[in-house]
């Protein structure tokens, strides 16, 4: 008799493309142990475990954070800019000019 498993899916976004990864994982199986078995290490290799955080539908974990059935293991990108000096310049380019 074969050992239990899960399905669960990997996740993981570029600009142009997005990447949803479905598997059967053993019962113990950690997110880190997931990401590795899914194989986006090979197909994106700018993801970097070791600085890329990661969650579960939208909430932060860990690499060792174990899974459960039809969990959604997500891949996070840096941010390339602070959202809160994003939104500053957006209002300002939009904002008249003041008069002296």
């Amino acid at each position: 008799m074969s050992a239990p498993t899960i399905r669960v899916e990997v996740a993981y976004a570029t600009p142009e493309k997005q990447y949803l990864i479905g598997l059967d994982v053993a019962v113990d199986t950690t997110a880190e142990q997931a990401i590795e078995q899914s194989g986006i290490l090979a197909t994106c290799t700018e993801v970097n475990l070791s600085t890329c955080k990661i969650g579960i539908f939208g909430r932060a974990c860990h690499l060792s954070t174990a899974l459960r059935e039809h969990d959604r293991v997500e891949i996070y990108r840096p941010l390339l800019a602070d959202p809160k000096d994003a939104r500053r310049s957006r209002v300002a380019a939009k904002r008249p000019p003041r008069k002296r």
